[in-house]
Parts: C-alpha cells; sequence; structure tokens
C-alpha cells in the first residue's frame, strides 16, 4: 500500500481522499494481520473476521468525523483490541447462563498446519489473563513498542512491562510443566 495514504500532510489528496477508496486501500494492506491479531485474542477465526469487519465499517461510516487521519492505523488496532474485549465479555456472560463451553476452533486443516509446540504455546497464550494476553500478542506478534501497545490497551507504559513480564513469567512455567 502507499503509505502517503495513512500518512499524508494535511491538505493533500490523501488526508482528504474519499473513504471508500481510503480505507479500502487501508483494509487491502492491514486486514490480515488485524485478523491475525484479533484471532490470537477470541480463539476463533468467525470472531475475529466479524471483529475486522466491523472495525473497518465504523472507520469507513467515521471518516469525515476523524480528526488524525494520520493515526488511523493505531486506532484500527485499538478498535480491534476493543473489539475483542466485547466479544470475551459476551462470552463470558452467555457462559454463565449456558454453562461454559469450549468453542472449536481447530479445524483439521489448522491443526495439521501448527505443529504441537505451537499449538501448546497458542493454548498457553489463551489461558492467561486478558490483560496479559493481549501484552504479548501485541509485543511479539505485531512487534510494537512499549509506547505504541501502552496506547492500543489505554494504559501506562509501566503497566506495559510488568503485564509483558508476569504473562512471560507465567508462560514459562507452563510450557515447563507441559514438558
Amino acid at each position: 500500500m502507499n503509505s502517503e495514504i495513512i500518512h499524508a500532510p494535511p491538505g493533500s489528496p490523501g488526508a482528504e481522499g474519499s473513504a471508500d477508496i481510503v480505507v479500502t486501500e487501508l483494509f487491502r494492506a492491514h486486514r490480515l494481520a488485524l485478523v491475525r491479531l484479533a484471532f490470537l485474542l477470541v480463539g476463533d477465526q468467525e470472531s475475529a473476521e466479524d471483529v475486522v469487519q466491523d472495525t473497518f465499517a465504523a472507520v469507513f461510516r467515521r471518516w469525515s468525523k476523524l480528526s488524525d487521519r494520520g493515526e488511523v492505523l493505531p486506532y484500527l488496532r485499538k478498535a480491534v483490541v476493543n473489539g475483542c474485549r466485547m466479544v470475551l465479555r459476551r462470552r463470558a456472560i452467555i457462559g454463565r447462563f449456558r454453562g461454559h463451553r469450549e468453542i472449536p476452533f481447530w479445524s483439521a486443516e489448522a491443526a495439521a498446519l501448527l505443529g504441537e509446540t505451537r499449538r501448546q504455546v497458542f493454548l498457553a497464550v489463551r489461558a492467561l489473563p486478558r490483560r496479559q494476553r493481549e501484552a504479548l500478542v501485541l509485543r511479539f506478534y505485531l512487534d510494537l513498542s512499549e509506547a505504541e501497545i501502552a496506547q492500543v490497551m489505554g494504559v501506562s507504559r509501566g503497566t506495559v512491562k510488568s503485564t509483558t513480564s508476569r504473562a512471560l513469567k507465567v508462560l514459562a512455567t507452563q510450557l515447563q510443566e507441559e514438558r
């Protein structure tokens, strides 16, 4: 994708470009990475795709109201993380009334693609508390800096550091026990 579209200076064609063109380019360039981010947070492909689609639809609807169009990608990331939080909250509420049910997200195809070690790591990450899982996914999957993670999660850099540290300790312990 042409980076001038995302980071165009005010008054240039990219900054004030039509929503359908700019959002379409953003979608083409970042949809897959955002779906992967959502998948790691919610654990199933359908919900991940729904969250990302809803996020892009919201950006499209609100395009004329966006004050800083140069910050659309960080906004998209934050909106995806917030959308995943809503999905998980909804599942928790439904689970209280129906009883918890494991969501089947391992298709034969997906299981064949992931090696056993990667599957164990994935399941260990999924078992982490929400905030720790978000911090690790944003850090090691999207390779965001502490400042960027803090912005996406809406917390301080110190909280990002401590949360990431605690999550790594829990993962190390859990994965050592499985050996």
